[in-house]
């Protein structure tokens, strides 16, 4: 069976990240949403997703298919009834559509008003679904506890260096080549995972639930606490508390990220520091794209949503409840503003329109320190970002 996963609706509420990839590439938990999926599906999936975005997540369609509905979390039971469909059918949970079967012509030929006629199967199961900024933070330490289950089932963490110190009765698994130097790893509240050839230097301290990813630095001191996730390739000093960073990004040094998303390429300044709490506890309102207004939430600790590419200077300070764009550079003194257009420059005292070339000259330099190119794939997907967000750029 051929296996495509696809967005709905929900992608516009839970842009800026999915401005530069699919819903399935959102990491939640340890794993990306595409990897729940491919974890359980135990194949590989390809992608239905915007015009822009399908050179670099191109579709692959086969006689026989199921398209998957990747704002939906996976799990066991929904693993089972989706293996149940026969063509023409949907899976449904309310008036949502999770998978359906269809063969390659009628890819093709999508159109969703006429799926109202094509055989519904109920789910028996209720899954969570991702569909604002606000469910990342909510969701991620079920996430992390899923996907630490789904990761280790069955196997046998590399042993834990006796200079280690640890804490609690939880679980912890060190994948092959992490190096754990003089740190205690606290694991009362939750389990903790740190990824291949991850390091955590002396002096760190991590709170469970945590996951860590491959290759990530985790930098002298650091204090990490529970409900958090770090993608792989990242370097994260300083204080980290219910947040979610995707990878290839840096926090290197002193500050307070709490409660907060994190694209990719995205570099914090020393001493950058975000607020998760209003000063008189109200729940906390965020930018929404579809709405194009702040909507509410149900948070009241909440801190900065910044997607991929933006770059904050030293000593930077972010208001409660703050969304920032794509190829953002942010730098100065004093509170910023909440809403940040992708592709902006400048500071509170006021933004321009940060060059368009000089955007892609840095991703390129950025790219080339991991030893990656930021080939026209990538130019023109940043290019038409660039174009869609035009608007919002009223300097």
């Amino acid at each position: 069976m051929n296996y495509i996963l696809f967005g709905d609706q929900t992608r516009s509420h839970l842009l800026p990240f999915t401005f530069t990839r699919p819903i399935a590439d959102i990491r939640l938990g340890i794993l990306t949403i595409r990897e729940k999926w491919e974890k359980l599906l135990e194949k590989k999936t390809s992608t239905l997703t915007e015009d822009y975005l399908s050179k670099k997540y191109p579709v692959v369609k086969e006689a026989d298919n199921i398209l998957i509905n990747s704002s939906i979390i996976p799990n066991p039971e929904i693993i089972k009834e989706i293996h149940q469909l026969t063509p023409n059918q949907t899976l449904i949970v309310g008036e949502t559509i999770i998978a359906l079967r269809l063969k390659s012509e009628d890819i093709d030929n999508l159109d969703w008003d006429v799926i109202d006629s094509v055989t519904p199967y109920v789910t028996q199961s209720s899954p969570s679904k991702v569909e604002y900024l606000s469910d990342l933070i909510e969701l991620n330490e079920s996430q992390i506890l899923s996907d630490f289950e789904m990761l280790t089932k069955g196997r046998k963490s590399t042993p834990i260096p006796g200079h280690v110190r640890l804490t609690g009765k939880g679980k912890i698994f060190v994948e092959k080549g992490a190096v754990l130097e003089n740190i205690i790893i606290n694991t009362t509240g939750g389990p903790v995972y740190i990824g291949k050839d991850a390091h955590i230097m002396e002096g760190a301290i991590l709170r469970g639930p945590v996951g860590i990813g491959e290759n990530t630095k985790i930098r002298m001191s650091a204090n990490i606490y529970g409900s958090t996730s770090i993608g792989p390739h990242c370097k994260v000093g300083g204080e980290v508390s219910h947040s979610i960073i995707f990878g290839y990004s840096n926090k290197s040094h002193d500050g307070f990220l709490g409660h907060s998303v994190i694209g990719e390429w995205c570099n914090l300044g020393a001493d950058t520091n975000t607020s998760n709490l209003k000063n008189n506890y109200e729940t906390v309102r965020l930018w929404d794209y579809k709405e194009e207004s702040f909507v509410k939430t149900n948070l009241q600790f909440c801190g900065t949503f910044m997607g991929d590419h933006s770059k904050c200077g030293i000593n930077t300070m972010f208001n409660t409840g703050t969304v920032v764009g794509v190829a953002a550079q942010i730098f100065g003194a004093g509170f910023m503003r909440n809403f940040i257009p992708s592709f902006s420059w400048g500071s509170a005292s006021g933004f321009s329109i940060h060059n368009f070339d000089k955007s892609v000259d840095v991703a390129k330099r950025v790219y080339a320190r991991r030893g990656i190119d930021f080939d026209m794939v990538e130019v023109d997907i940043l290019r038409d970002v660039y174009e869609q967000t035009v608007s919002y750029r009223r300097f």
